[in-house]
């Protein structure tokens, strides 16, 4: 990557559903970014074996492994981009626990386009 500040960001999505994925891609498509769609913390494992995401974007909620473990995982290997957690469900158990576990944010699956943009462009 260039050191002029015009390369483009990788964003890594990871949500079981891979509906709200594609909503979510072609959300950013108009964006610099290039976002990464996985459906599994197995997956977003595998990929930063060699790659390193801008920003991750996990949901809460997932089967076998959740989101709050699969941030536990990330930080625990190293990796220093911002996480994001996404949920339908916003509690104040949530966002405590989610910023206890060192997210830099937290967004609502609204799927509103600006909302979840500006959440983005905070972080990257």
């Amino acid at each position: 990557m260039s050191e002029s500040g015009n390369e483009i960001k990788t964003i890594m999505a990871v949500d079981d559903m891979p509906l709200f994925l594609k909503s979510l891609k072609a959300m950013l498509h108009d964006m610099p970014y290039k976002v990464v769609c996985v459906t599994s913390a197995k997956d977003a494992l595998r990929f930063i074996e060699n790659h390193q995401p801008d920003l991750f974007i996990l949901d809460i909620e997932m089967p076998d492994t959740n989101g709050y473990q699969l941030a536990e995982k990330l930080i625990g290997s190293g990796q220093k981009a911002p996480i994001i957690f996404m949920t339908g469900n916003s509690s104040p158990e949530d966002k405590e626990k989610a910023l206890s576990i060192g997210a830099s944010g937290f967004i609502l699956k609204t799927m509103n386009k600006d909302d979840v943009i500006e959440v983005i462009q905070k972080y990257i």
